[in-house]
């Protein structure tokens, strides 16, 4: 892909600094660099990273640690005799130390365990035992796979005689990695260049595909919506295809706007009244205002005017401040002068400017950045802020590069947020205000939203694991594609924007020992990450169908026991250390969904019925659809068992009630809980006395939402069985929550949507 090498933006904060590294400089610059905003370079959008996280590595107590004790392994004494036997009694001596060293330490230290199976393989393959190797390599690939020696393993499997091949097919397991590894060896290499490429301007007409190609490959914006409205935009009626010297023309004002920026005078007196992380986004020409003449300039929070003669700062407003903003005329002589009027709540006086030929577009630029603020404070997502910014750039791209009489015009189809605000009743009810803190955006990085398909947190630490720094809590996002984000939880911003799991879907986590979390996915295999390091690299391939849940017993304070499950009803007990099944339990169901323990029982989710395990493994109790439910295609989507009460409650996908049976007489009717606003129930969870329940999508009719979705996340008071906070903050069906040790509820939704939400817990 080409790439455009693009200077970053300093903030005041850099101006500062520069500053006084110079005292021959009286005044300094302030680069506008980049045209684009750049969400994870602006802090002010962010959180500040705990600072204990980067400079770990050269804290004086981490460079005092001692290094872990270095493992010996003795060979045994070489033989004096170089013969074929001597060697041949040598090698089997050595693979039956190996074999001692690997029991000896098969439960306490999977990383010497995967060198000691290495080892073993390799020994047997000068052995010319293919089969042990292979199942040497196979134990390396469960315990340590980044180690597997994927060309070794292939050259034995090619070496394999028939007879071998005929135990090999009595292995399953077996069977299948070598399956996997053909595979993965067939698969076409995707050759990687490296190399900064010089973006070239495009030669012929492009259609919407080829636009959206190019302009995310110049590194203008990755978001397919804003390119697509960037499209319409250069393009008139007729010609549905953007002429290459339009596009010459706007990629060439975009550079030149940055270079004639590049040095706006900023004395001290001026900086000093802008925050650290500030930019100077655009400035107008030297215009006559209310309060003087001078240039507007516009940053991510502000508007202020830089005073002409000796510079000064006049703040305008900030964009929260703003009350209306009007497009009049100011008399001049004979002839009235466009200006731009501006109501803010902060000061009682207007401010207006004769801003003359500047007045449409400026008056498109301050009304999306009002508009885009409201909505940001509403929503509690910054990220609404930045993609407000985004379109203001292009609007003044746009107005450059295009004839007068159709600039306007064509940069007002870049106007989103302004639209939404007047189209849209986007008025927030005061408990989802209220109870709403803040929005984060997985997908931030990617050309589309990306559905949250499952949620994990995994609490902090005071001591990470042979390190003396703190291990702040982390949040697991898995999105569609095997595709998993890791956010710090304690200032819920980026930690990892990619861990790879597989090729297809992560359909459940679990977090195991504060060190491991374990990740089911749809090709059957259960991915360990450590969490740590945030790398998998051991995988559990017992299963032969899409893993579909993963659960442990909360009573069992040592959690070594732990349970995963498969769609077609296999159900295994694993020791979490060793990593090795130690029971098997399988259930007669159509699909089963997902288990859960609950008071040292294991309850599972078939779809048609909700069904308690003996320890046994044989079924003690079985909850049904209710009868109106089972003449429509509908299935339990999610359960709660509530022991102190002896409840189950359970919720369906085309239901829009809340079913609570007795555990003790399931044969009498459930109580039933109405569902306001909703079209079925994808999800709940328990967070201290109440339920949260996560809905499906129910259409919106009117304005610039026709047709798209809104999802209330509903909380239910387990005493008074009601609903007592109705939450909207998602534009599609809610997908998945989970509880941050009883502060928080976050919330993902589907794809329309890609939002997580971070909810308040009373």
């Amino acid at each position: 892909m080409s790439v455009v090498e693009v200077p970053c933006r300093p903030t005041m904060q850099g101006i500062q600094t520069r500053r006084k590294s110079s005292i021959l400089r009286n005044m300094l610059s302030k680069r506008l660099g980049m045209s684009l905003p750049n969400l994870r370079a602006d802090q002010t959008f962010g959180f500040e990273r705990n600072p204990l996280l980067t400079s770990a590595i050269m804290s004086d107590s981490v460079l005092k640690t001692l290094p872990n004790p270095v493992k010996v392994f003795k060979l045994p004494d070489f033989p004096v005799s170089l013969s074929f036997h001597s060697l041949q009694a040598y090698y089997s001596e050595l693979i039956q130390l190996l074999g001692k060293a690997i029991f000896s330490v098969q439960n306490e230290n999977s990383a010497l365990l995967a060198r000691f199976y290495y080892l073993r393989g390799f020994i047997n393959t000068l052995c010319s035992r293919r089969l042990d190797a292979l199942t040497d390599f196979q134990n390396l690939n469960k315990t340590d796979n980044a180690i597997f020696p994927t060309h070794l393993f292939t050259w034995l499997v090619d070496t394999l005689h028939q007879d071998e091949w005929q135990q090999i097919h009595k292995r399953p397991e077996l069977k299948r990695l070598i399956f996997k590894i053909k595979t993965d060896n067939e698969k076409p290499v995707v050759q990687t260049d490296n190399h900064i490429k010089k973006f070239e301007l495009p030669q012929n007409p492009m259609d919407r595909e080829e636009f959206v190609r190019c302009i995310q490959e110049c590194g203008i914006v990755k978001d397919v919506a804003t390119i697509l409205r960037l499209f319409d935009a250069l393009t008139d009626g007729e010609h549905k295809k953007v002429d290459p010297e339009v596009f010459r023309e706007f990629y060439t004002f975009l550079k030149e706007t940055e270079a004639e920026a590049q040095d706006v005078n900023l004395p001290s007196e001026v900086i000093s009244h802008l925050d650290n992380s500030e930019y100077i986004y655009k400035l107008s020409s030297c215009v006559k205002t209310s309060h003087g003449v001078g240039k507007i300039a516009l940053t991510q929070k502000r508007l202020f005017l830089l005073t002409d003669g000796q510079p000064g700062f006049l703040d305008i407003t900030k964009f929260r401040d703003i009350q209306e903003v009007k497009m009049t005329s100011a008399p001049f002589l004979l002839v009235r002068i466009p200006s731009l009027r501006i109501r803010t709540f902060s000061r009682p006086e207007l401010f207006e400017a004769n801003l003359k030929m500047e007045t449409e577009l400026w008056y498109l630029i301050v009304k999306e950045m009002w508009a885009g603020r409201k909505m940001a404070d509403q929503d509690k997502d910054p990220q609404y802020m930045t993609q407000a910014l985004t379109n203001v750039l292009l609007m003044d791209a746009v107005v450059g590069c295009l004839h007068p009489d159709r600039s306007i015009s064509a940069a007002s189809k870049l106007v989103y947020f302004d639209k939404i605000i007047h189209e849209v009743h986007m008025t927030a009810p005061n408990t989802t205000s209220e109870t709403l803190k803040h929005k984060i955006n997985p997908s931030l990085d990617l050309a589309e939203p990306q559905a949250v398909c499952v949620l994990l947190y995994t609490p902090g630490q005071l001591r990470a694991k042979n390190s003396h720094t703190v291990m702040n809590p982390k949040l697991w996002v898995a999105l569609s594609g095997g595709r998993v984000v890791v956010f710090d939880a304690a200032s819920w911003s980026m930690l990892q924007d990619c861990i790879q799991i597989g090729d297809t879907q992560v359909t459940c986590m679990m977090g195991l020992e504060q060190d491991q979390v374990w990740m089911g996915s749809q090709d059957s295999v259960i991915y360990i990450i450590d969490i740590h390091s945030m790398s998998c690299n051991k995988q559990l391939t017992e299963h032969r169908h899409e893993v579909t849940g993963l659960s442990v017993d909360t009573r069992d304070h040592n959690r070594q026991l732990a349970y995963s499950c498969s769609c077609d009803g296999t159900i295994l007990q694993w020791d979490s250390t060793s990593l090795k099944v130690k029971r098997q339990f399988f259930i007669s169901c159509g699909r089963l969904c997902f288990i859960r323990f609950y008071d040292g029982m294991l309850w599972c989710c078939c779809g048609d019925s909700i069904v308690e395990l003996k320890k046994t493994g044989t079924p003690q109790r079985r909850i049904v659809l209710p009868d109106d439910l089972r003449s429509m295609p509908s299935c339990f989507s999610c359960f709660i068992v509530v022991p102190e009460s002896g409840q189950v409650w359970t919720g369906c996908s085309d239901s829009v009630e809340l079913c609570l049976w007795q555990i003790n007489n399931l044969k009498q009717p459930p109580k039933r809980i109405s569902l306001p606003g909703t079209s079925g129930v994808t999800c709940m969870i328990r967070v201290k006395s109440k339920i949260w329940v996560g809905c499906r999508g129910w259409s919106r009719v009117g304005g610039l939402c026709d047709g798209q979705l809104k999802s209330l996340v509903l909380v239910v008071d387990l005493d008074s069985l009601t609903v007592t906070k109705e939450l909207l903050a998602h534009s599609d069906s809610i997908q998945t929550l989970c509880s941050a040790e009883d502060r928080y509820v976050l919330s993902g939704s589907a794809r329309r949507d890609g939002k997580i939400a971070i909810w308040q817990v009373d």
